[in-house]
């Protein structure tokens, strides 16, 4: 039955219960605090009639005469009782002796009382006691004559009302109470149960367990890592793609997330609380894709989203690519170089210039083979090698000489970085010094390459005598998207390669004269 009820009703059910409930808690403290002022007002009360009987002048010379008068002490008594409404009220004189007492038959009989022996010796106290007619609080004050002897005790009583009594005499109040709390409450309930549905899209909690479900299995099911926090920066959602790409475990859902992985750069979307799409970042080893957003409800941004994708292996890919590009351009190079060389030689034998055409053979060997044998000595990556050795290739079908330094060792790559992007950028740099000569006649074209290493840095530098960098465009050549040539696709190139100096914690140093060429100088500590 319960599970068929709405949520407003059950809402509105178990308020109104804990309603009760509270009430019920509350009475009983109040019950249980009236219970204890009333017994320290009985005690007041039965102190002020034992004292009050003590001090009337009658007692005092009656309690010590004659038997006539020691018998008329219990109407003196009784008058003051029914003054004070006490239960009773007890004279005993110096032997324990009732002199007094409700019961006429108890009068004249010796008091055997367990609580009455320090009353005998001038204390006055009060005690709490269950008898014949209840529980009662009892005051002893001892009556003293005018010489300051004590000639007898007085006993106050008064009995304690029970609970059922109580609730008798308050049942009025109570009623009034209880109903005013449950229809207030109720009320109250009930609009607070409607607002909780209006909150949920009047969804049931079944419906909302379904979408839950449905959305946290949607989420683990994509192949992009998706990570989500509130406006605290708890993560409100993190996916099992996530997980596996940040080597995440366990449940981190209400976490920090700057404890979790502390350079997502989510929490930077709160603070400037605008988008940032197609974003590249370095997060550890992984390249990552982003796009994160803001969380907005009703116009109040109230989290941020990150959607990642992993293009560590397609990057890797693409540089693969890229090397291999690189050597068939080598090859095709080679080839149309090689072809040139063979009909120079394939000349010199047909004008019968042969002992010409052997010395050129073996200078063209002589050169290849000094070349190959420096990078394979002191450049200990063969892509490093390969790339360098298509770059001369390639200047030489452009017409530009390429320089190795003869100086340059790499013998291993900077902290957090590879061949790959060593590849990139040297790959870049010198195809950007390629193009620095396009218009240049009136020069020898030179590009100038030199890697330096020892145990404390590693350098790169690219040097050409190009047609240089406008001093104007200096600060934002590492732009993405900017360049100075017209063609699409490009301003890439040093993008990238600033993006591996910053991922490499190096530092890139440009030094650049209008129309006399360029120098690019990147240095990376070991």
């Amino acid at each position: 039955m319960m599970n068929r009820l709405s949520i407003r009703w059950k809402i509105t059910i178990l308020i109104s219960f804990i309603v009760s409930f509270s009430l019920l808690l509350s009475g009983m403290f109040v019950i249980g605090d009236f219970f204890h002022t009333k017994e320290e007002e009985l005690r007041q009360r039965a102190l002020l009639t034992a004292r009050t009987v003590s001090e009337l002048p009658e007692i005092k010379s009656h309690i010590v005469g004659t038997k006539e008068e020691r018998s008329s002490i219990n109407i003196i008594v009784e008058r003051v009782r029914i003054i004070h409404n006490a239960d009773y009220v007890v004279v005993l004189d110096m032997n324990k002796v009732r002199l007094s007492h409700p019961v006429p038959s108890m009068i004249g009989r010796v008091s055997r009382g367990a609580d009455e022996g320090p009353a005998f010796a001038e204390h006055t106290y009060t005690s709490k006691a269950r008898g014949e007619i209840g529980t009662v609080i009892r005051a002893f004050v001892p009556i003293m004559n005018k010489d300051h002897q004590q000639i007898g005790v007085v006993i106050a009583a008064y009995r304690l009302p029970t609970f059922f009594e109580v609730i008798d005499a308050l049942k009025e109040e109570i009623s009034i109470t209880i109903i005013l709390s449950l229809l207030i409450g109720g009320i109250g309930a009930w609009l607070l149960a409607s607002h909780i549905k209006r909150q949920m899209f009047h969804l049931e909690p079944h419906e909302i367990a379904k979408l839950l479900v449905e959305r946290t299995e949607a989420f683990n099911a994509m192949h992009e890592g998706v990570i989500a926090i509130d406006s605290n920066e708890n993560i409100t959602i993190f996916n099992d793609r996530a997980k596996r790409m940040f080597g995440v475990k366990g449940d981190v859902i209400g976490k920090p997330i700057r404890a979790i992985i502390p350079d997502t750069r989510l929490p930077e979307i709160l603070e400037i609380d605008q988008p940032i799409y197609n974003k590249e970042l370095q997060i550890g080893n992984l390249t990552i894709w982003s796009n994160r957003i803001p969380i907005r409800v009703n116009g109040k941004t109230v989290g941020a989203i990150a959607i990642f994708q992993d293009r560590t292996e397609v990057k890797k890919l693409a540089e693969e690519l890229t090397g291999v590009k690189a050597f068939v351009s080598a090859l095709r190079v080679q080839n149309h170089e090689y072809m040139n060389k063979l009909h120079t030689i394939a000349g010199l034998i047909q004008l019968g210039h042969l002992e010409k055409a052997l010395e050129y053979v073996f200078q063209v060997t002589e050169e290849q083979e000094e070349l190959t044998r420096f990078l394979s000595k002191h450049i200990k990556d063969e892509s490093i090698s390969g790339l360098l050795l298509s770059k001369i290739r390639r200047g030489k079908e452009l017409g530009i000489r390429v320089i190795i330094d003869r100086h340059s060792r790499l013998h291993a790559f900077p902290p957090a970085l590879d061949h790959h992007d060593f590849v990139i950028i040297l790959g870049n740099l010198i195809e950007n010094a390629f193009d620095s000569f396009q218009g240049i006649t009136d020069r020898e074209k030179e590009i100038y390459v030199s890697i330096e290493q020892n145990e404390e840095i590693c350098s790169l530098s690219v040097e050409d005598n190009g047609q240089g960098i406008d001093e104007k465009h200096l600060d934002r050549i590492f732009e993405e998207g900017f360049s100075t040539k017209s063609e699409n696709g490009r301003g890439i190139g040093l993008y990238l390669v600033k993006h591996i100096v910053e991922k490499g914690k190096g530092h890139i140093d440009v030094q650049s004269e209008k129309g006399k060429g360029t120098i690019f100088t990147i240095t990376f500590d070991m």
